[in-house]
């Protein structure tokens, strides 16, 4: 006779095993690696891994409220709230710039340039952008694959420069000079009239990942730290916005670990790569011209990170400057860079951009672009011949192109 303890056991073993298969029916399994935009790059060791979660957590889990520094104005409350996922911002996150013409210049840094801070705590008024003044709105990009780009040589981003078209092939990239602050290492950097290269941003005014992270943190959210401990200035008052909370509002290692989570996130991993509509896509791509400037492979320099170290990888940037036409003309502009003139984004990880962004794209630098066929129409300038060739394709190679650039 089977005892009633016995008898429980096993009826509870059934009902353990009935509970496991009916989740694992109802629950999905966790998504494959390419789609997901977060994640460290392999190879870390454990004391960098460690570092990228006290990254991560910095990044998306911190937010920021009166009482730990936030504002007094202020765009954001948390990195995260701006890159979902690590992925791109939607019209809700989009930044406002302004004060800046020609490359001479912000001219309203007393009147709250470069940035609009449209938000506000408590007992403080928000931004307005002076009467008169250009500006553009700017979507926030997506952070993988950031460590790659900060690595790759000066060297080659001035290879692949050609400002005055010497080839005659129609495109012109250009690198971005900028003015660098004081607390970032500049050494054995090119150097052009007190100015060195940037390359991150939509007009390439940012000099690294440092630069990057500091800028977020007092421009985005008003938060002070070891790099830059003074709160902003008041657009409206031209008085600095003091709050009661003791600068720095973050310890310089949170900081710091940010920027070595950014510098660790994987970059995208393409899929459906080997589909033969997607392989004839990309023969699509190169054959319009699209690479000239989105350019596939890049590898990145020496970093004392040995898992981002010299790397073959496939962003689709050249990191330059290029005119893209009255069309994409804003009026308003950063570094030496014209107002036409943007930064090839990257285009790895385009395909997983809606996930971030509602479950709609909002492409180009300020998101107007609803589908990837209206981001390729509204290219002009340097991009206009690659257009032109993209709109001489029938239906059937344009759409496996675009399948080709959603796989990325």
């Amino acid at each position: 006779m089977i005892s009633f303890s016995t008898f429980r056991f096993a009826v509870g073993v059934v009902v353990g095993a009935i509970t496991i298969i009916s989740c694992s029916e109802l629950f999905p399994g966790a998504p494959e690696e390419n789609e997901l935009l977060d994640g460290p790059v392999a190879g870390l060791t454990p004391d960098q891994h460690a570092a990228f979660i006290r990254g991560d957590i910095a990044f998306n889990d911190d937010v920021f409220h009166p009482g730990n520094g936030l504002g007094p104005i202020f765009v954001a409350t948390s990195c995260g709230s701006c890159h979902p996922g690590d992925g791109k911002g939607h019209p809700f996150t989009t930044l406002t710039r302004f004060g800046q013409v020609d490359p001479s210049g912000n001219h309203y840094l007393q009147n709250g340039g470069p940035q609009l801070q449209n938000r506000a705590i408590p007992g403080y008024d928000i931004e307005e952008i002076p009467a008169g003044t250009t500006s553009s709105k700017f979507t926030p990009p997506a952070n993988t694959g950031l460590g790659y780009l900060e690595t790759v040589p000066e060297e080659t981003l001035l290879d692949m420069a050609d400002p005055l078209d010497s080839n005659g092939d129609g495109i012109s990239g250009a690198v971005s000079w900028i003015n660098v602050p004081d607390f970032v290492s500049t050494e054995n950097h090119f150097r052009f009239n007190g100015k060195f290269i940037g390359r991150f941003g939509k007009k390439a005014a940012t000099f690294n990942l440092l630069h990057q992270t500091v800028n977020a943190y007092i421009e985005d959210m008003g938060i002070t730290t070891h790099y830059h401990p003074e709160e902003l200035l008041h657009g409206k008052t031209g008085v600095i916005m003091n709050d009661p909370v003791p600068d720095p509002e973050v310890l310089q290692s949170a900081v710091d670990d940010v920027v070595f989570y950014l510098r660790t996130l994987k970059a995208p991993h393409p899929r459906n790569e080997s589909s033969e509509d997607v392989l004839k896509g990309k023969n699509i791509f190169l054959q319009v011209g699209c690479e000239q400037c989105h350019k596939q492979k890049l590898m990145s320099g020496y970093s004392p990170i040995d898992a981002i170290s010299f790397r073959e990888v496939h962003p689709y940037t050249d990191l330059l400057l290029h005119d893209m036409g009255p069309g994409l003309d804003d009026g308003y502009t950063e570094g030496s860079a014209l107002t036409s003139e943007w930064r090839t984004p990257p285009l790895w990880g385009l395909g997983l951009s809606r996930d971030s962004q509602g479950g709609t794209y909002y492409l180009l630098h300020d998101g107007r672009a609803r589908s990837i066929m209206e981001a390729i129409l509204l290219h002009g300038g340097e991009a206009q011949a690659s257009r032109d060739a993209f709109n001489t394709l029938n239906e059937a190679d344009q759409q496996e192109l675009i399948l080709f650039l959603e796989s990325l």
